[in-house]
């Protein structure tokens, strides 16, 4: 649809001239992960079964990575190799690099895209007949995803640049408004003959579903607002424990079913 409006108006339409039940929700949002301390990984991953089994062995550690080194590096996560020797066969570099891919691409706390994170791998071990590809890919996202649990993980949430253009009468209830769905003024600005003004704040995004709605009602429908995304910050503690609980919820209801 085209907004919020347009679809509250097909679901009407929908329900009164087909008589079909819709079931409306708030649209997902793209929350991501990140880690805010360093902490080491010792893994070995062993699995032993009838032929050639699985073995590897990595050794490093994890840590965050900041906004400008990831804009320096171009990249989300980083992966440096340090390893010296060939406790780990130069083949099997790439492995560990993809092992870093699997992990990254579901973190643990409520299963989003894992950012702002580098891996650095130090040392390893290798069996001759029994490491592959697949064991240090495997043993690589094991370590990471045990580390990451143990890195003070925390959960990122993006938040919007919202520009409000009302008429001044308005301004007391609609920067109310703002506030109430966790909103920071950024700036106030009256036009030359004061009759309106524009209100640039930033608001997380999962408090901005229906506000083209509240708006409307708050300035008799003269008020408008546009907004596009800011960056991801972190979410507060309690709403962390609310989504968590949640994620873990739906997990429960996936493997019961």
């Amino acid at each position: 649809g085209m907004g919020e409006l347009h679809l509250e108006v097909y679901i009407e339409r929908m329900n009164r001239e087909y008589n079909v039940e819709c079931i409306a929700g708030q649209p997902n949002v793209n929350y991501k992960e990140t880690i805010n301390r360093k902490v080491e990984f010792d893994y070995l991953h062993k699995k032993q079964t009838g032929g050639s089994g699985q073995y590897a062995k990595v050794m490093g550690y994890i840590e965050p990575l900041t906004e400008e080194e990831q804009k320096e590096a171009g990249v989300a996560n980083e992966f440096d190799n340090r390893c010296t020797g060939t406790n780990i066969p130069p083949e099997y570099y790439t492995s560990c690099e993809k092992g870093m891919g699997d992990a990254t691409t579901e973190g643990a706390l409520v299963g989003c895209e894992v950012e702002g994170l580098r891996v650095v791998l130090q040392d390893g071990a290798a069996h001759a007949v029994d490491s592959s590809d697949m064991a240090f890919r495997i043993c690589m996202a094991s370590a990471i995803r045990d580390a990451m649990k143990r890195a003070a993980p925390s959960i990122l949430e993006p938040m919007m640049s919202v520009e409000v253009e009302i008429p001044s009468e308005f301004q007391g209830t609609v920067v109310a408004g703002l506030n109430r769905r966790m909103g920071l003024i950024q700036s106030s600005d009256m036009n030359e003959d004061g009759s309106g003004m524009k209100i640039v704040a930033e608001v997380p995004l999962s408090n901005m579903f229906g506000y083209s709605t509240e708006i409307r009602s708050q300035t008799q429908g003269k008020g408008e607002f546009t907004m596009e995304y800011l960056k991801h910050l972190p979410v507060t503690k309690n709403i962390q424990e609310e989504l968590m609980a949640k994620y873990r919820e739906e997990m429960e209801q996936k493997q019961a079913a």
